[in-house]
């Protein structure tokens, strides 16, 4: 599968991108306390966000058996674990006040 961070002799396209002087001024702030250059900052941020968009998008290929096994695990009633409602029910260190 292709990167979507390609090298720098593979970049040929260009974007352009209008922001208010706020956003410019955060962006360029944050990107130098990533150590990168602008450019480095936005791309890593903008294909970082399409990638988690997208991999939500995935199709996933499988066989009959396979089909059957996840078909009869959602018709299946829920399982109930104490433990693990207890857990999820706890407040946790930075839910108390």
């Amino acid at each position: 599968m292709p990167s979507a961070k390609p090298s720098p002799q593979r970049k040929a396209a260009r974007l352009n991108l209008r922001a208010s002087s706020g956003q410019e001024m955060l962006i360029r702030e944050a990107a130098a306390a990533a150590g990168k250059s602008v450019t480095e900052f936005v791309l890593d941020s903008a294909c970082d966000t399409a990638e988690q968009i997208l991999a939500d998008r995935t199709r996933f290929v499988v066989d009959d058996a396979a089909w059957a096994r996840f078909m009869d695990a959602l018709d299946r009633a829920p399982v109930t674990k104490p433990r693990l409602r207890e857990l999820l029910e706890t407040p946790g260190v930075l839910d108390r006040g």
